[in-house]
């Protein structure tokens, strides 16, 4: 006999679908099956009930092997080594709930610690170009409701966010919407033919690195002003045609992705990217948005923007909250010897990181708290596994549009395993005892 959950929300990517049902055994134990989400949705989901699930926190051995220990020697583990640091660093944040990142911030206040989430590898350089220039959005459902003009610059989200043109930009009908993709026009600037180049109107094939220049040209050509024959690769001709397009647009929206993030000009590009989103603002209604990755990497930096005006990168070492971007930075800190503890939080920086800066994580005290087996886990001295959020337990996400949205629990947790709030809240209360507070 099975139920069936609905409404459930998506712990993936940023675009946390919130229309998955999940057929669930009887007693609330077992998955049996997910529908309506993407591949890798539904893999999150099933995973979860992996045979070979390590269910126990694993400490590795002089010798290299693992043995398994309690989640009380872990705690105790984990507190001694946050409040024994000189400064320590608690990375990731972007795979659990805003109440857990709240509480974990807490714990960094009480150690001094530096707060950096997955943001320092990924958007980061937006963050520091709103706080230049500012950045004119709007939700994920206006899009859906209004949107004929859609951009996809350095993003590919065919592959990395699957339902994002079926359920929001591109294929679904609205209510100013009505014929759905038909009644819209599809611009992607890549460097590369992907799959979501290869539906698009227009593909602006730029070449790499080049960004800067095409988004200059393209302020350029919303004026009808001299343009060189070619701008980034792409021809003049093709930029005007652009340019006209969108301006002719009653709603449009700009995506970017970390194509345009990392590549060379960094958070210029995205200064110029909001400036173009500006100047599109005299002729009709345009928006931007991040095409964020980690499904509430968006909550980290909301949740440290309340507590402390800071998205990541944040440097609690002093007492005070402290943010220099290249500075108080993740790899930063780690390729200067300037941190002396690493405490991963849902996140792999084993896999992400350049392998100086893993081999850092690897040379230091290192507790990583993850459900997963990943590159992390196999270079930290403590493995602590802790329930699904989304899954087995609930709490609040931010989708990459800024709205909160408040997650479902599905089934229960393998026996003994606390959540990742649990297991923080009880590491508070144990480096309270040990500072004495």
């Amino acid at each position: 006999m099975a139920k069936m959950v609905t409404d459930v929300i998506c712990p993936f990517c940023g675009t946390l679908c919130d229309d998955l049902e999940v057929s669930v055994s009887d007693d609330g134990t077992k998955i049996l099956d997910v529908y309506n989400a993407c591949a890798i949705g539904a893999e999150k989901f099933l995973h979860s009930q992996a045979k070979d699930r390590v269910t126990r926190p694993r400490m590795k051995q002089e010798d290299g092997s693992w043995k398994e220990v309690t989640y009380d020697e872990a705690i105790e583990y984990t507190a001694k080594m946050l409040a024994d640091a000189r400064k320590p660093l608690m990375y990731g944040w972007s795979s659990t709930n805003c109440e857990a990142q709240a509480v974990g911030t807490e714990l960094g206040e009480m150690v001094g610690a530096v707060m950096d989430n997955t943001a320092t590898v990924c958007h980061g350089s937006t963050l520091i170009a709103v706080q230049d220039v500012g950045v004119p959005s709007c939700t994920l459902g206006e899009i859906l409701n209004r949107a004929d003009r859609i951009v996809f610059w350095g993003c590919n989200p065919a592959h990395a966010h699957p339902r994002h043109m079926s359920r929001y930009s591109i294929f679904p009908r609205g209510f100013f919407t009505g014929k759905g993709a038909k009644g819209r026009k599809m611009v992607v600037v890549d460097p590369r033919v992907t799959d979501t180049a290869k539906t698009a109107d227009i593909h602006m094939q730029v070449e790499q690195g080049r960004d800067f220049e095409l988004l200059t040209a393209l302020r350029v050509a919303f004026k009808g002003e001299w343009l060189p024959d070619f701008v980034g690769g792409i021809p003049k001709k093709t930029i005007y045609e652009v340019a006209d397009v969108m301006k002719s647009g009653r709603f449009g929206i700009i995506f970017f992705g970390m194509g345009v993030t990392q590549s060379l000009s960094k958070n210029h590009n995205i200064d110029q990217a909001i400036c173009v989103t500006r100047d599109l603002n005299e002729y009709t209604k345009f928006n931007i948005m991040p095409m964020r990755g980690h499904y509430n990497v968006t909550g980290s930096g909301e949740v440290w923007g309340w507590l402390h005006g800071f998205p990541y990168a944040l440097d609690l070492s002093r007492g005070f909250a402290r943010y220099n971007p290249g500075d108080t930075t993740s790899n930063d800190l780690l390729m200067r010897d300037e941190v002396d503890s690493v405490f991963v939080i849902g996140s792999d920086p084993g896999a992400h990181f350049p392998n100086s800066s893993v081999k850092k994580i690897w040379d230091l005290p290192c507790v990583c708290m993850d459900p997963h087996l990943t590159p992390t886990t196999a270079v930290c001295k403590l493995h602590v596994p802790v329930a699904f959020v989304g899954v087995e337990t609930g709490g609040c996400a931010y989708r990459m549009d800024n709205v909160p949205i408040e997650c479902r629990k599905v089934v229960d947790p393998p026996e003994g395993m606390p959540t990742d709030l649990e297991f923080l809240e009880r590491v508070v209360a144990r480096v309270k005892e040990l500072k004495g507070a």
